[in-house]
């Protein structure tokens, strides 16, 4: 008896390869953080590297993970019923 994995009876065989890709939640909010983060980094990043910053590259990088968890709480919330 012969199985193939995907027999023309399935609706699978005609599946679009767009509709198959799957962006995990953390993805999205990585995303949605980079662009918080390109909008925030320009407006401090005179004071960042003005020499006032012990480590400006350690906080730049803690505002960048600051944005990806605003953005997670974000895309957590959910939509309003």
């Amino acid at each position: 008896m012969a199985h193939t994995f995907l027999p023309s009876s399935q609706p699978f065989t005609d599946l679009v390869f767009g509709a198959s890709l799957f962006f995990p939640p953390l993805f999205k909010a990585v995303l949605l953080g980079f662009f918080f983060w390109l909008i925030i980094h320009p407006l401090l990043r005179s004071w960042i590297y003005s020499g006032d910053v012990w480590h400006p590259t350690l906080l730049d990088l803690s505002l960048f993970v600051l944005c990806v968890t605003a953005a997670l709480i974000l895309l957590s919330q959910g939509y309003p019923q």
